[in-house]
């Protein structure tokens, strides 16, 4: 999402290098790069301009530690001032209410439908009962599409066939959803032009009428200004608690991000990086901070590796390699927890100083397990139980089953033993010794 906004600012921090103090006109000079990137990234010239004179006062008001370098008290005053712009802190949806009401809003093609299916997958995985309304009555195939998501995240939907008016079928929704013991209903409205006066009034209506504890406006993050302009249309209409930021993983410069909190004074409350119902994640400020300026995020990498891991597979993993029973097929079960995770480039970029390295480098997600996979589908059961025996003549019938070579499997043979040596001393406690004794 932000790369090109992360190059652009590495290069204007190096203005500051190897100079020996912080001083107005190399701040100036520095600053002048900045809102460039700012404005390249689609933001608002008027946030950008908010954004460098903010930094300017605290960076020349600033006494700088002679252990501190200016150029890293630039880098730490600019992260500050991202953060500040973009919210400070990440905010809960409300779901209070009997059942709570969850308004769903946004620009046509922003992503509403798919957005509501990936929030009622996040609540049912916090426990909450959740049934979606689907009260797009006018784009056609919209039941049906919202349907579909709906499926596959094993949520209810309620409509009402034949019915046109969005208001009637979200009342009847909540009314029934009450009654059957469902603590949250997403409503699921149709996209509408913030130019277009009778469907604003529309939606208007309908807010007035559901009486939402949460309204979420929805906006493509790739539409950069427009997105903000659009936000100011809708908060005018409904006074919305929060907005969602869809199709971050696309091509998209991050202005939006940026400038929306400011511009609108409502915080970004999600953001969906994927077509997958897993890829929404709660929207950190901090976090978004520490990528956009090369920090790596670590902390949402350890947040999806435990979604991702089922706990009781891994108690049974720690029990087979306390007894050296761990095989193949634990192996195989952790590259799939792998997978859950998301994007390989993306999980990636999550790591400090990998962000930069993982740029340029193009990885299909599905073909990068695909020969792993061939090669474990090729093996006997036996053979994945007892790997130890799997000997060269093994080794040559499972590359020609699987379509790979002998130098695929061997490396991934390899790699199985890597991954069973590392996972034994994190269980005895070796690893932590090692990592202590590192650090000293």
């Amino acid at each position: 999402m932000f790369e090109n906004l992360s190059e652009r600012l590495e290069k204007s921090f190096k203005i500051l290098k190897g100079e020996g103090k912080i001083t107005e006109v190399n701040v100036a000079e520095t600053l002048k790069d900045v809102r460039r990137a700012l404005l390249d990234a689609d933001v608002s010239y008027k946030v950008a301009k908010d954004f460098c004179d903010r930094v300017k006062t605290k960076a020349i008001g600033t006494g700088v530690l002679t252990a501190v370098k200016p150029q890293q008290m630039m880098v730490k005053i600019v992260h500050d001032e991202l953060v500040s712009f973009m919210g400070e802190e990440s905010y809960d949806i409300n779901i209070k209410g009997n059942p709570a009401v969850v308004l769903v809003a946004g620009l046509n093609g922003s992503g509403k439908t798919t957005f509501s299916a990936k929030l009622a997958l996040f609540l049912k995985r916090k426990g909450v009962k959740v049934m979606l309304a689907a009260c797009d009555t006018f784009r056609p195939a919209a039941i049906d599409q919202l349907k579909t998501l709906a499926t596959q995240v094993d949520v209810p939907v309620f409509s009402l066939e034949g019915e046109k008016d969005p208001v009637k079928v979200a009342k009847a929704a909540i009314s029934q959803g009450g009654q059957q013991g469902y603590s949250v209903i997403i409503v699921d409205t149709a996209g509408r032009l913030s130019v277009d006066q009778e469907l604003m009034d529309e939606i208007r209506t309908m807010n007035n009428a559901v009486k939402p504890s949460e309204s979420l406006f929805v906006v493509d993050a790739m539409t950069g200004q427009d997105a903000v302009a659009s936000a100011l249309a809708f908060n005018e209409a409904i006074d919305y608690s929060g907005v969602v930021l869809t199709k971050l993983d696309g091509d998209t410069r991050g202005g939006a991000a940026l400038s929306i909190k400011a511009v609108t004074g409502k915080p970004v409350k999600f953001v969906s990086t994927g077509e997958k119902m897993e890829t929404l994640d709660v929207f950190h400020p901090d976090r978004i901070a520490d990528r956009i300026l090369g920090m790596g995020d670590v902390v949402s990498l350890v947040e999806k590796a435990q979604q991702a891991v089922d706990e009781k597979e891994m108690r049974e993993t720690r029990k087979k390699l306390a007894r050296n029973q761990f095989n193949l097929n634990d192996f195989y079960n952790q590259i799939q927890q792998v997978r859950k995770m998301g994007d390989i480039k993306d999980l990636a970029a999550m790591i400090p100083g990998m962000g930069k390295a993982m740029k340029d480098v193009d990885i299909d997600n599905d073909k990068a397990f695909k020969s792993t996979e061939a090669i474990y589908h090729s093996m006997t059961p036996y053979e994945r139980e007892h790997p130890e025996a799997i000997n060269g003549s093994r080794r040559r019938r499972i590359a020609d089953g699987s379509g790979t070579s002998v130098e695929e499997v061997n490396k991934l043979l390899k790699q199985f033993e890597g991954s069973r040596k590392m996972m034994k001393m994190a269980v005895d406690g070796s690893l932590a010794q090692r990592l202590k004794n590192f650090r000293g």
